[in-house]
């Protein structure tokens, strides 16, 4: 079996896949509210941290549209927003767009007098940006009473139905559906495997998914179509929370120049996931969430073991 299918298959196994479980996984969330915690003086934030994009009308489409969704479903908190690519962002500062990264961002709070904040990316998957994200919030830790981080679009197995969900309902005119994701190097895209795996569980044989950087990548899902009775009509949707250039150059490019040429008739549909209503309900679900509830320490969970204060391992 494929390295990453293995993976995938494993992390499925890991977090339950077909067993009833809450949103974000039993045993690695307690409960614990945020706003009852504060004491008085105490200022909260919810900072909104996208990738980025360069184009401006995939942006209003997307990043914009979320981050003001926010403003209306958390009416108590200060809402501001952050990007992470600094290539994305050094070029929106040379056309005269400001943005800050998360480091300037919550020291902006910080100064502002805000203790408690919730950061809510709007990555897709759990890989390298996350896990630069939440290096910036420990760098910035200690100068706040308390920053808890919200999971990415795709983190327990309901997120992934939820996802496939929405995309299914979708009008298809009969194409056979490539989800076309961005992929990474890392063992991380395994998460890609995941959805592809649980798309086809769920019975949903006429999509497959691939990415630009990673595993499963064109040729993989491309065997697959072959695979199946005559196909010869494709629909390629970016599985990216914006339709940029990955979108626009990748796929709608050198992707289906390729898929044409190999005797398939192409329809390219350029939208961002983060245009989708349900998908901007993952995101928001995903900031609820955390305001009543806190990741657990493991550190912490493995002294308890080793002092016999927790008997269920």
């Amino acid at each position: 079996m494929n390295i990453f299918k293995t993976l995938a298959l494993c992390l499925l196994m890991a977090v339950g896949f077909g067993t009833p479980m809450r949103a974000h996984g039993d045993g690695q969330f307690v409960h614990a509210d945020l706003m009852a915690s504060m004491q008085p003086g105490d200022k909260a934030a919810l900072l909104v941290v996208h990738f980025g994009t360069t184009h401006d009308d995939t942006r209003a489409l997307t990043l914009d549209a979320i981050t003001e969704r926010m403003r209306r479903e958390f009416p108590s908190l200060e809402v501001r927003e952050a990007y992470t690519s600094r290539i994305v962002m050094r070029r929106l500062r040379e056309r005269g767009i400001r943005k800050l990264n998360p480091v300037q961002a919550l020291a902006g709070l910080l100064t502002d007098g805000y203790t408690h904040v919730i950061i809510q990316s709007t990555n897709v998957i759990d890989g390298i940006e996350m896990e630069s994200l939440r290096r910036d919030a420990a760098q910035m830790s200690p100068f706040f009473k308390e920053i808890r981080i919200g999971t990415p679009m795709l983190y327990a197995p309901d997120d992934y139905r939820q996802v496939i969900r929405a995309l299914s309902e979708q009008e298809t005119g009969g194409a056979f559906t490539l989800l076309i994701g961005h992929g990474t190097y890392t063992p991380t895209t395994a998460q890609y495997a995941m959805l592809d795996y649980i798309l086809h569980a769920s019975g949903h044989e006429d999509y497959a998914v691939a990415t630009v950087e990673g595993y499963p990548s064109l040729d993989d899902a491309v065997a697959y179509v072959r695979k199946q009775k005559k196909v010869r009509r494709l629909r390629l949707v970016p599985f990216m929370l914006v339709a940029g250039d990955h979108a626009k150059n990748d796929i709608a490019g050198e992707m289906r120049e390729r898929l044409e040429q190999e005797g398939y008739e192409v329809e390219v549909v350029l939208e961002g996931l983060g245009q989708q209503e349900a998908i901007q309900d993952i995101f928001v679900a995903h900031a609820r969430f955390m305001l009543t509830h806190r990741l657990q320490d493991i550190q912490a969970k493995k002294k308890a073991y080793a002092a016999g204060q927790d008997k269920s391992e």
